[in-house]
């Protein structure tokens, strides 16, 4: 089934949903048919960006590769659905002039509640000094100052984030038919 490409740009802290988020809103548009591909920061780090460290410019590259990826999925008509904490209102901002069909998520969730998701002791460890520039402990996290879709995965659980993000999409165009 043919759809417009877009891509989805999931935003937050560590911990904060963002990949599970991303990957139940990316079942359910290839239940409707729609091409998807998902874009994941532990992932892309592993192979296209493991080069780069955490320093402001390694980050801000690590986003300019991505965003170039998403660009040419995106005007193939995928869904994209990146997720990564990408803590920079500049770097988003030029992902969004760069890619076009960006829709912005901010997946807000209090640090105490990210700290106490996180099953790989990240936070802990930066806590102790044994991970630095962590974001959210010594490493700042700007909040969106242009968002499309707010979800509060402190306050909501994953379906009714879903949800919410499902019905944004819809409302904007960007989904093929009604299913949920």
């Amino acid at each position: 089934m043919e759809h417009k490409g877009f891509t989805l740009w999931f935003t937050g802290l560590p911990c904060s949903g963002k990949s599970v988020l991303a990957d139940a809103v990316a079942d359910n548009l290839k239940a409707r048919g729609m091409k998807v591909e998902r874009l994941d920061g532990d992932i892309v780090r592993k192979s296209l960006t493991r080069d780069l460290g955490f320093s402001e410019e390694d980050r801000n590259m690590n986003i300019e590769r991505v965003t170039f990826v998403a660009k040419l999925l995106t005007r193939n008509g995928v869904a994209v659905l990146a997720s990564f904490v990408s803590p920079y209102n500049k770097i988003r901002s030029y992902s969004r002039n760069e890619i076009g069909a960006f829709i912005l998520v901010y997946v807000k969730c209090s640090l105490e509640e990210c700290e106490s998701r996180d099953v790989k002791g990240m936070y802990a460890k930066a806590r102790a000094g044994e991970i630095k520039d962590f974001t959210g402990i010594d490493h700042p996290f700007e909040e969106p100052n242009k968002l499309d879709i707010l979800v509060e995965t402190d306050k909501q659980n994953v379906e009714e984030s879903t949800e919410l993000i499902i019905k944004a999409l819809d409302k904007m165009g960007y989904l093929p038919n009604k299913k949920y």
